[in-house]
């Protein structure tokens, strides 16, 4: 009973809108400033255009190689010059964009004029089928305009999250949203449904488990024909915490005799194989090293640390060396982002901060500064972390802009956040 309770404690701190809200400024000296003009037909819904302003707007600041304007702007398609110059606000660059909805979708015309001499210097033309998805428009807008100077790659905008949140006593959802939370489609519901984990790069299928029956049971969703799959069950724990490259092996946490092991599930064929056999708790195992060795979290050293290992050897590596309790992990090349709990904060309650380190050095780099940190999540490009907060009785996704020191916010508005991936 002891150690099923200590188990729950290790994962609950895991279990446990739209306006970006900035934790850190970073200097803008050298960064383009920018204003965004909205050349709507007045016909178009307002609140909608208001919405999508308000969406550009934050992916500039978020995407930190941009100043943008605040301000709400309106102009003609083809402007005049005060429209393609706009002296008065000192700006260099001018965002203009045209929505127009067809049928359920929705197209957008946008320029980039250069402001100091009202030259266009791109004009593109876009299409979403499902107006919906408007989000999402914004952040191709926003990629590419960021593509357009040079700026380092943000594709990570355009990548959809996943996330299971409560809404009651045993009532969680499984939710795809977009990075600010401002789309979001529920996709699974029903019981307690937590730890969905995309299935590959594509975010066209996904895994999650299911403790809505007499076993936790782990299932593979398909996103396009909702078909539900499972894929096995196990008595006392079962979470898929990570993916292969390819998507044909899984890393699993199970305790089929109430102590917590790191799995390698092998989907071709069924084949279930233990990595770790420690008589205490390992959980939360990322692959690292091209799917040759994994990190996890474990109480080794009689409290939650990092620890790594190569996949057919017994050989365990502990990796981290600051903090008495790191209870989550996600890494990316040499990169390791943490959660560690700190002492507690003068406002009550237990402090989670991210820690950031690399394995070729022995520098360690603090990301956050209050409230419950926890489940950091790399993006592709190793320079954006998610992850989420808890503050205030407030569940939050964060982002951090590691080469801007900047930190961003979004506000889950109903529910409470249990798990991430994106």
């Amino acid at each position: 009973m002891v150690k099923k309770l200590i188990l729950l404690m290790f994962f609950s701190y895991s279990l446990f809108a739209y306006d970006a809200t900035v934790e850190i400024v970073k200097k803008l000296d050298t960064l383009p400033s920018i204003a965004v003009q909205d050349a709507s037909e007045p016909s178009e819904n307002m609140s909608l255009r208001k919405k999508f302003f308000k969406i550009l707007v934050g992916d500039l600041r978020v995407s930190a190689h941009f100043r943008p304007l605040n301000e709400y702007l309106q102009s003609s398609y083809d402007g005049d010059i005060s429209e393609n110059f706009l002296s008065k606000k000192n700006v260099d660059l001018i965002l203009r964009f045209r929505l127009k909805s067809v049928g359920n979708g929705l197209v957008a015309n946008v320029k980039l004029i250069n402001a100091g001499s009202g030259e266009v210097k791109n004009e593109t033309n876009y299409k979403m089928q499902n107006r919906k998805r408007f989000p999402f428009l914004a952040h191709r807008i926003i990629v590419n305009t960021n593509d357009l100077i040079g700026a380092p790659p943000i594709n990570w905008m355009e990548q959809f999250v996943i996330f299971s949140k409560y809404t009651g006593k045993r009532e969680s959802e499984i939710v795809v949203s977009d990075y600010t939370l401002s789309f979001q489609k529920t996709v699974v519901k029903g019981g307690l449904n937590i730890f969905p984990k995309w299935a590959d790069a594509l975010q066209d299928a996904f895994y999650y488990t299911s403790y809505n029956g007499y076993l936790p049971t782990l299932y593979r969703v398909d996103l396009n024909t909702g078909e539900r799959r499972k894929i096995l069950s196990a008595k006392g724990m079962l979470v898929c915490s990570d993916v292969s490259k390819d998507g044909e092996k899984l890393l699993l946490t199970m305790a089929p005799n109430d102590q917590a092991d790191i799995y390698l599930y092998d989907l071709r064929f069924k084949q279930l194989e233990r990595i770790t056999k420690y008589p205490g708790i390992d959980v939360n195992g990322n692959f690292i090293d091209n799917d040759k060795k994994i990190i996890f979290v474990s109480d080794r050293l009689g409290y939650p640390n990092i620890f790594s290992k190569t996949i057919g050897s017994n050989v365990v590596e502990q990796m981290v060396y600051h903090g008495r309790n790191n209870n989550s992990v996600s890494a990316i090349d040499n990169y390791i982002v943490y959660s560690s709990r700190e002492k507690k904060s003068v406002f009550g309650g237990n402090v989670f901060n991210l820690y950031l380190i690399s394995t070729k050095t022995d520098y360690i780099r603090q990301l956050t500064a209050n409230g419950k940190n926890l489940y950091p999540r790399f993006a592709r490009d190793k320079d954006t972390i998610m992850f989420i907060k808890h503050f205030k009785n407030q569940s939050s996704l964060g982002v951090i802009r590691l080469n801007a020191n900047k930190s961003f916010l979004f506000p889950l508005k109903v529910g409470k956040i249990q798990s991430i991936d994106w």
